[in-house]
């Protein structure tokens, strides 16, 4: 199971490395975002949840052009018939899937943070504990993305059915993640009140969603 996992990451990676087709646009949409709230908002600098709002909403559909592209290969080029012929666990795609996704966003956010903090932050010292809300918020958009696309990616219609489904099921997501971020952005420097307890809604969606993906994957590949 981990080499066959092992063995997708590594094919998907190459293949993004040689056609760069998701993660620079992921890049180009954040920025070009983060241009239109500097001059939309003409504000100076942003802060608490106001700037909250402005990252995540970014982040979250500049990740979603990355999860609509996900599985296209895989539609193109037969993978889903070569796992389901293969002599390995279905759900060993499900979860390099998901660890590849887990590397876009983490690239994008890479990139994307740092200008965000260039067009809307004074002070830079939230940053650091953020990374700790990226790395769970990106879990959780990795278990969600991953098993949404997978189940659309066979319709003609699956650049509007994946963020019409998979929106309304990153709202908790959304919410804790932003509820997290809000007081390290505050200006005077990062606050800690609630962090805690945003982190653990998080890891407990993540945790679900995980469970979720890995329980009804062999049915959604089947279908």
């Amino acid at each position: 199971m981990r080499a066959t996992v092992g063995a997708l990451v590594r094919k998907d990676l190459r293949q993004e490395l040689r056609t760069l087709e998701s993660v620079p646009a992921m890049m180009l949409f954040a920025l070009s975002t983060f241009v239109l709230f500097h001059f939309g908002l003409d504000r100076a600098s942003l802060a608490g949840d106001l700037a909250a709002g402005v990252l995540w909403v970014t982040l979250l559909f500049a990740a979603v052009l990355g999860i609509n592209r996900l599985f296209v290969a895989e539609r193109e080029q037969g993978g889903f018939d070569a796992i389901r012929l293969a002599p390995i666990d279905a759900t060993a795609l499900l979860a390099a899937k998901a660890a590849a996704l887990v590397v876009y966003l983490a690239a994008l956010e890479v990139v994307a943070v740092p200008i965000f903090g260039v067009f809307f932050l004074d002070d830079w010292a939230g940053l650091g504990p953020l990374c700790a809300v990226l790395v769970l918020a990106d879990l959780g958009l990795a278990a969600t993305g991953t098993l949404i696309s997978s189940m659309a990616t066979h319709s003609r219609a699956r650049d509007l059915l994946v963020p019409l489904i998979l929106l309304p099921l990153l709202i908790p997501l959304m919410i804790a993640a932003a509820g997290a971020a809000e007081p390290l952005l505050v200006r005077g420097g990062p606050q800690y009140d609630d962090f805690g307890q945003w982190l653990g809604v998080l890891a407990l969606y993540d945790a679900v969603f995980a469970l979720v993906a890995y329980a009804v994957y062999d049915f959604v590949l089947e279908d």
